[in-house]
């Protein structure tokens, strides 16, 4: 389903009926039950898992900064492409982030946030101008710039690391204070999120993404603006893992040069079992979100159900492949109707 689909409703049927079966059919719907089954499952072998101060807290805590990225991941997905170097701009961005803290005294909040989202969208365009204009897949594009940006900041920081004590009380506290129980991090994933989806379903350029992704040669005769669209995927993608990046730092207070590793995989798996097909102009970021919130729940819950870790490994890994295998069935499955519809048609 894509945020261009408009399904008529039959005659007879409620505009409620209607929605009850697209949200009963969709994608997201079915991530969303196995989300829950786990978490029953985890309860119930571990009341503490959920029903214990933290347990819920970090419940809502651990998947927000993965959330960031896969959002940014999953537009960029979306338009038929991949970013592979948003592990390392999150590592590059927490880094800065407490460098500006200890070269700048007395720097304000809001200038350690508007310094990490600058950084990783300027590292976004780079990616998206490399892909739009030298005509490179993505996928070889991104490799380069992770190992790039990774390499960067592991010689810029070196054998240091960031320490909790270099960082302001008050930041830190982003990492760990709650607002009428919710982590202040889950409410900002939470915002992001929603202008996210909005912005995809409601705006002209967000919905061109779509169609970019299902048909980059037609969107191009069609006269859509595929660099533009292509590059701001991008910029936003970066932009949102130097927000991550901002935050790791208030989260976890320790920052070095390992920060964000393996965040790539992680969000590419999140958005792409959140129902976000890999071929590109199919998914939402609601569903990439939910995907996030399921791997990291897993990961969680799977050593309470005492599974080992190779095993948590791979239902991660069946996941996805299962994923892939789904999109794939239900679009052959579409093709097939819309050719049995044509023939309806003559």
């Amino acid at each position: 389903m894509t945020a261009l689909d408009v399904r008529p409703v039959a005659p007879g049927s409620s505009s409620a009926t209607a929605l009850v079966r697209r949200i009963a059919t969709a994608r997201e719907t079915g991530i969303l039950i196995a989300l829950l089954l786990v978490i029953v499952a985890a309860t119930l072998a571990n009341p503490s898992f959920l029903f214990s101060g933290d347990g819920f807290r970090d419940l809502l805590l651990t998947p927000s900064l993965l959330l960031l990225v896969a959002i940014g991941s999953a537009i960029v997905i979306i338009t038929r492409n991949v970013d592979l170097s948003v592990g390392s701009i999150v590592g590059l961005t927490a880094y800065l982030t407490g460098r500006m803290f200890i070269d700048i005294p007395g720097i304000p909040l809001i200038g350690v946030f508007i310094g990490g989202v600058l950084l990783g969208g300027f590292l976004g365009l780079i990616n998206g101008a490399l892909v739009a204009f030298a005509r490179v897949p993505a996928l070889v594009i991104t490799l380069g710039t992770l190992y790039i940006y990774r390499g960067i900041n592991v010689a810029w920081a070196g054998g240091n690391r960031i320490n909790a004590s270099d960082l302001p009380k008050d930041f830190r506290a982003l990492g760990t204070d709650r607002i009428l129980g919710i982590p202040i991090l889950t409410i900002i994933a939470a915002v992001v999120l929603i202008a996210a989806a909005w912005y995809l379903r409601n705006l002209r350029s967000g919905r061109e993404l779509y169609a970019i992704g299902s048909d980059p040669a037609a969107a191009h005769l069609y006269g859509l603006r595929v660099t533009r669209r292509v590059i701001g995927a991008f910029v936003v993608s970066g932009a949102l893992a130097g927000l991550a990046g901002v935050l790791y730092a208030a989260r976890y207070g320790t920052v070095s040069s390992a920060a964000g590793f393996g965040w790539e995989l992680q969000a590419i798996g999140a958005a792409v079992i959140g129902g976000v097909a890999i071929s590109g102009g199919v998914g939402t970021v609601w569903g990439a979100a939910i995907g996030a919130f399921l791997l990291l729940t897993i990961n969680r819950a799977l050593p309470i159900l005492g599974i080992d870790d190779f095993w948590q490994r791979a239902v991660v890994g069946a996941l996805i492949i299962g994923s892939i295998v789904l999109d794939r069935v239900l679009a052959v499955r579409q093709h097939r109707r819309l050719i049995a519809q044509r023939e309806v048609d003559r």
